[in-house]
């Protein structure tokens, strides 16, 4: 894919790196705006958001035990990260038992070095890849790019392998291309078919897995994510509603494993909780249509799998969040529930969030894994409903991790010293009866003349931001306390 061939936003980025300027991360608020005023994106987001959290609804409410499951989900996920070096070995140890390769990888560079040398002394010149949001989070189509001349590297994931040919970037966990409709699709698809495609989903299916099979085929190596590794077997598994994935880990001579290091559960009896609660809060499946048991290469007698079986266990900031505030965010399965239901991701999509991880979790995973320079925009990327928590399968309190993250922007100095005053007289107003009396006071008093002359509906300032968009609340002549006096 050549930088012509790519929308202007992502040619932007890709100059912002080179010029070593500010993250791309960056910009939320612009992007929110412009976001904000696309029509067809809000359709497809609500279309797409809606079904999905109806499908959760509906698959938990017929769980009986879905709560206990949540709680143990949490429990076992604590465990896991309070003794994480022990279950890592352990998990290397059983990978390399059953002939496996197992390269531990501290940040995108090293993981990419690995899988281009690996390339290079396979004689590689075909990648095929299926779904993994950790080769997303460090761009490692890119960086294999750049740095291996003349090795092709394939999306297999239908929405992945569309945004990949539009230059594009997933906009949500687990539907890629939610932004995009049947006809922008079918335009995207019709620069590789050298021909006009008709707009119908069955069509360009038909014509994605003709053009893919080959690929599938002709591979060299396949890489794949993983939603879950499991430490006393060393069994890698993957869950996907397309046969790409199994095709990707069994076809190629060599299958390359891309895994996060707090994927781990120690046990299967663990996983079984996992797998219970992950198709349910994601698409409202009981299962997935594919759940994959990888444990090992291709044995002898077997008449498929891979010659060569390579787990990464990518670290890439993970570890520094072991034993913090913030490790909670680890504990994360990629089920998307949380930007189903945020009302920030419903009216902005995922791009606006300028990193791999949208919606709540991406607004607070982001900033701690790229650091609060390069992404302080997110945590308050958030009405702090708390709709997320709610949802989410692990009882990760997502909320809070965004307060504690707009709270370390104020201790480390980040947040404007406007700002600062603001809320620090806010606190005192609040926390003070004798402050609030006066202040509710004064409203009182300019309640009148802000309504006779409208501007209540549109204040300047900083309060802007509020009136753009809702009205000012109106203050009531008399307060509570003077009711409650009256007897009323």
């Amino acid at each position: 894919m050549t930088s012509s061939a790519r929308p202007a936003h992502d040619r932007e980025r890709a100059d912002r790196r080179r010029e070593g300027l500010d993250s791309p991360v960056e910009g939320f608020n612009e992007r929110a705006r412009r976001a904000i005023a696309d029509d067809s994106l809000h359709d497809a987001i609500a279309l797409t958001t809606e079904r999905l959290t109806a499908g959760r609804d509906a698959a938990l409410g017929a769980l009986p035990q879905a709560a206990s499951l949540r709680e143990r989900a949490y429990r076992i996920k604590q465990r896991t990260m309070a003794d994480l070096d022990r279950y890592l070995e352990q998990m290397a140890e059983a990978v390399a038992g059953h002939g496996g390769h197992v390269h531990f990888a501290a940040d995108g560079a090293d993981v990419a070095r690995y899988i281009g040398e690996l390339a290079e002394r396979r004689g590689a010149k075909l990648i095929v890849k299926s779904k993994s949001m950790a080769s997303e989070e460090i761009e490692l189509n890119r960086r294999l790019e750049e740095a291996n001349a003349g090795l092709e590297i394939v999306e297999t994931d239908l929405g992945e392998w569309i945004a990949q040919i539009a230059g594009d970037h997933p906009s949500h966990t687990i539907a890629p291309i939610l932004h995009m409709n049947r006809h922008q699709v079918a335009e995207t698809l019709a620069t590789v078919a050298g021909r006009s495609l008709p707009p119908d989903p069955g069509e360009l299916m038909r014509f994605a897995r003709e053009r893919l099979r080959e690929k599938f085929l002709t591979a060299d190596i396949g890489i794949t994510g993983a939603n879950f590794g499991v430490a006393e077997t060393g069994t890698v598994v993957l869950v996907t509603n397309e046969g790409n994935g199994r095709l990707v880990s069994s076809v190629p001579p060599v299958h390359v494993v891309l895994m996060g290091i707090e994927k781990l559960v120690p046990r299967l009896e663990d996983l079984s909780v996992f797998l219970r609660l992950l198709a349910r809060s994601g698409t409202g499946q009981k299962l997935s249509a594919y759940t994959s048991f990888v444990t090992g290469p291709r044995r002898e007698g077997e008449l498929d799998g891979p010659e060569e079986l390579h787990l990464i266990l990518m670290d890439n900031g993970r570890s520094r969040l072991l034993g913090t505030d913030f490790e909670e965010a680890l504990y994360c399965i990629r089920c998307g529930a949380c930007s189903n239901v945020c009302p920030v991701y419903r009216q902005t999509g995922g791009h606006a969030y300028g990193s791999t991880y949208s919606g709540p979790i991406g607004a607070v995973l982001t900033p701690l894994l790229k650091g609060q320079d390069e992404a302080r925009d997110l945590p308050h990327a958030s009405s702090l409903c708390g709709a997320c928590s709610e949802v989410c399968p692990v009882g990760i309190p997502l909320a809070e991790l965004l307060l504690r993250l707009r709270d370390r922007q104020v201790q480390s100095g980040l947040a404007s010293r406007g700002e600062r005053i603001a809320f620090a007289g806010f606190a005192r107003t609040m926390t003070s009866p004798a402050a609030y009396r006066s202040a509710a006071a004064a409203a009182r008093l300019a309640r009148g003349p802000l309504a006779r002359e409208g501007l209540g509906r549109s204040l300047q300032g900083p309060l802007g931001g509020w009136t753009g968009s809702r009205d000012l609340p109106p203050v009531a002549p008399k307060s509570f306390r003077r009711l409650w006096k009256e007897g009323i």
